[in-house]
């Protein structure tokens, strides 16, 4: 492809509203252009990209024995009443009314869907297992889209949908699965960590992640230092604490101390000098059965996905400041658990310690000295903390490190969530009408893109992988005015066409500066120059883009250097 033909806009500057690398460099690059919030257009080279992470997973897809279909977008409310889905979904899911003024809603994923037509088609276990996949556009109302492709409203995503007669068969299709994810993301030339994961709003007994590891990432996930274990910190386990070894007496009732104006956990710890992890944070919650209250060290942080997990709700917020006055008799910041008439759930660190600090429930006071065992109840104790690196693994008691990575895979156990829902049944060996057990398997395809920048980037632009560049060389004539540099750099270009290497030429009429720099901004990953004075030595000048490396190759060798290189770097 010759340059001068293809739309390639870059830019010099860095655009205002880019804050993630990745972003920042697809608008510098030309790769994709905002039409709305969260919402882009992409253009070629960008489209090359995406068709480059499209093909690698059909090929593993098919691979694996799945087979792609294509579902409508737009999905009727009455699906998603069907599941229980339509009224807890949330505001995420976009709903719009067609000239009937029937409601439809712009499918954020597709279980609803794929359900229903298996249902519909599938009637035996001779027909089972079964595995769909498609590559589809999707859309989900964020609040704050950010980062451009990472956390956009309208996304790309490979979604599949598994049907299996019983839970042996979907165990071994998970399995499948979890290898397929594993070379699709080693394919696209991607570091990455595999960790346990909430199910979230999909729902299901249990799930994996597949994170590209990167220090931008906006995901944190937990992995240990000695084992295999990782989870995202949404899901990563924090262990009970041992209990104090001195704990308060039993005669000595908490005591009342005056702290006017005294409120955070800092400003507390400061004032009664003792240690954070001497005071309990008492949080009120709303949630939609009831407000309850969660009893936090005063050193962690809660962890609201295990609460709402803890007591099976759909929706938790933290109370508001009126609220919490109407519950506790006290303003924010003097909440504690000593004669509060609510459900009270406290963390394991909680209910180990001995005594400790909390507020009064009356304002500019505190308790010390209160009780756990004998001054409240506690409805339950539960893990409802986030793990820091001081913790330990959970399986193997090692040291744990907190990662930045961004979620590019997930991986569902479904069970029978939606064939019970749906009524999704077959009729097994003996003639008895049974569900379908299910899995559910999403991949990013456009938060790849987005990924691989952010993994793969330096201060002149992207450095793309071998497996997903837009093109793979980038051929540089100095001159195209030179007849003799313009002739063998197209000789070449022809050369490594009809050799299958997808090569770009710069034709334009450009200082040389600037058709490095540009091709050091939209990364491919081998750039050849061809001078007079490279010439006049019978050579050409290779720059390897991550490595920077340069080397003089002879015009006879070029070609084989090149697919020599392209070859090493995508098959190892």
């Amino acid at each position: 492809m010759l340059f001068s033909r293809l739309l390639i806009p870059t830019l010099k500057e860095n655009p205002a509203e880019a804050e993630a690398v990745s972003h920042r460099l697809l608008l510098r690059a030309g790769m994709i252009r905002k039409l709305a919030s969260g919402i882009y257009n992409y253009l070629p080279l960008g489209l090359r990209v995406l068709r480059k992470v499209e093909g690698i997973v059909r090929e593993e897809m098919n691979r694996a024995g799945a087979q792609e279909v294509l579902l409508p977008a737009v999905q009727p409310a009455e699906l998603w009443e069907e599941s229980g889905r339509w009224h807890v979904y949330g505001k995420e899911l976009l709903r719009l009314k067609d000239r009937h003024s029937r409601e439809f809603c712009f499918g954020p994923t597709h279980e609803e869907v794929i359900t229903d037509l298996v249902r519909r088609e599938v009637h035996s276990y001779r027909q089972l297992p079964l595995n769909l996949y498609q590559i589809q556009v999707k859309f989900r109302d964020e609040i704050r889209p950010r980062f451009g492709l990472i956390r956009g409203r309208e996304f790309i995503m490979k979604d599949a949908y598994s049907f299996d007669v019983d839970e042996a068969g979907a165990e071994a299709t998970y399995e499948t699965m979890y290898q397929t994810y594993h070379r699709i993301f080693s394919r696209c030339g991607l570091e990455f960590k595999i960790v346990e994961a909430d199910t979230g709003p999909i729902g299901g007994s249990f799930s994996h992640e597949f994170m590209v590891l990167a220090d931008t990432g906006e995901d944190l996930l937990a992995s240990c230092t000695a084992c295999a274990y990782g989870a995202n910190l949404e899901k990563a386990e924090a262990l009970p604490s041992r209990p104090n070894p001195m704990p308060a007496p039993v005669g000595s009732a908490p005591e009342e101390v005056h702290t006017p104006e005294v409120r955070t956990i800092d400003e507390v710890a400061a004032f009664l000098k003792v240690s954070p992890q001497d005071i309990v944070k008492t949080l009120i919650y709303e949630t939609d059965r009831g407000p309850v209250a969660v009893l936090i060290r005063g050193d962690h942080e809660v962890n609201e996905v295990k609460v709402k997990n803890l007591l099976r709700v759909t929706d938790i917020s933290l109370a508001g400041p009126s609220r919490v006055e109407e519950l506790t008799g006290a303003e924010v910041g003097f909440s504690g658990p000593v004669g509060l008439k609510l459900p009270i759930y406290a963390d394991h660190a909680v209910a180990a310690l001995g005594a400790f600090v909390s507020g009064a429930n009356r304002k500019d006071f505190h308790l010390v000295n209160v009780n756990p065992q004998r001054d409240f109840t506690i409805t339950q104790v539960a893990d409802l903390r986030t793990v820091t690196s001081q913790d330990p693994c959970p399986r193997c008691g090692a040291k744990l490190t907190i990662l930045r990575g961004i979620e590019v895979g997930h991986i569902f156990k479904l069970g029978l969530k939606y064939s019970e829902a749906l009524k999704a049944t077959f009729l097994d060996a003996d003639g008895q009408e049974v569900f379908m057990f299910m899995g559910c398997y999403g991949i990013g395809v456009s938060r790849i893109v987005a990924a691989a920048i952010e993994q793969g980037h330096d201060e002149e632009g992207i450095i793309w992988p071998m497996a997903l560049a837009p093109f793979q060389v980038g051929v540089v004539p100095i001159s195209i005015s030179d007849e003799a540099t313009w002739e063998a750099a197209l000789s070449l270009y022809e050369d490594l066409k009809n050799a299958g290497v997808e090569v770009l030429l710069d034709d334009r009429d450009e200082r040389p500066g600037v058709k490095f720099k540009d091709f050091d901004l939209i990364g491919l990953p081998l750039r050849v120059v061809i001078g007079p004075k490279t010439l006049a030595q019978g050579k050409a000048e290779v720059r390897h883009r991550r490595s920077r490396q340069i080397a003089l190759v002879d015009l006879d060798k070029l070609l084989d250097y090149l697919k020599d290189n392209i070859y090493s770097e995508l098959h190892g």
